[in-house]
């Protein structure tokens, strides 16, 4: 039973130093719902413990230790997972099987296997899911519109570069080059992660949401430029994919970590849509205000924040006081947040166009690419 018939009750799974800082904000600033504990499983680190713990106390909301205990509560209506992707899928699914509805974070999970048998219980437990995604994004809609005008004609390929402009780079020995692996098993670290997985689900999502298909087969290359900490932790900074998808429209993509100095704003994000016609190509930061001054310009940290070297969560970035950039501003309005597009659905009781379904689909991409990196070769995608 929700809080009252129109208020939902909201549980968090996770804590500090993640994605939660902001999709727990999203939904604590939302009327629809209310924030009623934080929770994750019984065996987990004391730093996540610690981490867990502050981000209850900056909500104000009792941080319950037992998980499993805490999805029994009927006043919990739904939860946003966000704890590391390795538990993504296990937590999940306990969460469906105990009734909930369900906010993922991106990506949903590591391996297909775990995305199969999440996907096979929510379809199971009529659970309406939703994978944080860049779709509420403007470009996303500039892209949809575009598709539709009259003289764009079929769609024949697209194209997405994508660069968090975050981290301070410059530090890869390139005499080392990296050599791929088949089987990813680590993606994410204190101080990196692998920038394919990171970055890459977001056109891999878009895309998929504007063709509703998915891709049969990739190339890959992933690649080492910039930061020392990835090659450290043997995992990419930087990745190029060629897919085919199953209506015949080929798409490319480029994504990874390229720096804090290396763009005005937060990073390389243009999209490209080849028709049949004519060819659009659109910018996330046009229209933009530009602005020249007197005023002492942006500089990058002289010290990265020693649990967040690459800038990933607001509390770091905030605690080693990396001041925003202020050459760029979007022009366009702000669009409703993941979050809110979420709860529509829930009060519609309608399914997401962000589900576990295609969140799975983006996971077997993953897969496959790492594949294709390390053997150099096209890997094909069977069905999931």
């Amino acid at each position: 039973m929700a809080v009252t018939e129109q208020t939902l009750g909201v549980l968090l799974i996770g804590g500090m130093q993640s994605h939660l800082e902001n999709y727990g904000q999203d939904f604590a600033d939302d009327p629809r719902c209310k924030l009623i504990a934080l929770t994750d499983e019984l065996n987990i680190s004391p730093r996540q413990h610690r981490l867990n713990q502050q981000l209850a106390n900056h909500f104000k909301i009792p941080y319950w230790k037992d998980l499993e205990e805490a999805l029994k509560q009927p006043d919990i209506d739904l939860v946003v997972v966000c704890v590391e992707p390795e538990r993504r899928a296990r937590v999940a699914m306990l969460a469906a099987q105990a009734g909930k509805q369900i906010y993922l974070d991106k990506p949903m999970c590591t391996q297909v296997e775990d995305a199969a048998q999440l996907l096979k219980i929510v379809q199971e437990k009529n659970t309406l899911t939703q994978m944080f995604s860049l779709v509420r994004h403007p470009i996303a809609a500039k892209a949809k519109a575009a598709l539709m005008e009259a003289d764009f004609g079929d769609l024949i390929g697209l194209h997405c570069e994508l660069m968090f402009a975050k981290g301070v780079s410059g530090t890869a020995n390139l005499a080392q080059p990296r050599e791929e692996k088949e089987e990813a098993t680590r993606f994410t670290f204190i101080d990196s992660k692998r920038e394919l997985f990171c970055v890459g689900l977001y056109p891999l999502v878009l895309f998929e949401w504007l063709m509703k298909c998915p891709a049969v087969s990739v190339y890959a290359q992933t690649n080492n430029y910039f930061f020392r900490e990835h090659q450290q932790n043997d995992v990419e900074d930087f990745a190029m994919l060629q897919l085919t998808y199953a209506n015949g429209v080929e798409a490319t993509i480029m994504v990874g970590r390229n720096g804090w100095s290396s763009h005005p704003s937060h990073g390389i994000h243009q999209l490209d849509l080849v028709g049949s016609e004519k060819t659009i190509s659109l910018d996330a930061y046009e229209p933009r205000l530009e602005i020249y001054a007197d005023a002492p310009p942006w500089r990058q940290p002289e010290e990265s924040h020693p649990e967040d070297p690459m800038g990933f969560w607001s509390s770091t970035v905030s605690e080693a006081g990396i001041k925003a950039k202020t050459t760029w501003y979007p022009a366009a309005l702000a669009s409703p947040s993941d979050a809110a597009c979420f709860l529509d659905c829930l009060e519609q009781k309608v399914p997401s166009d962000v589900p576990v379904e295609l969140g799975a689909h983006v996971v077997q991409v993953f897969q496959a690419a790492y594949q294709s990196a390390a053997r150099g070769e096209v890997v094909s995608i069977e069905p999931l």
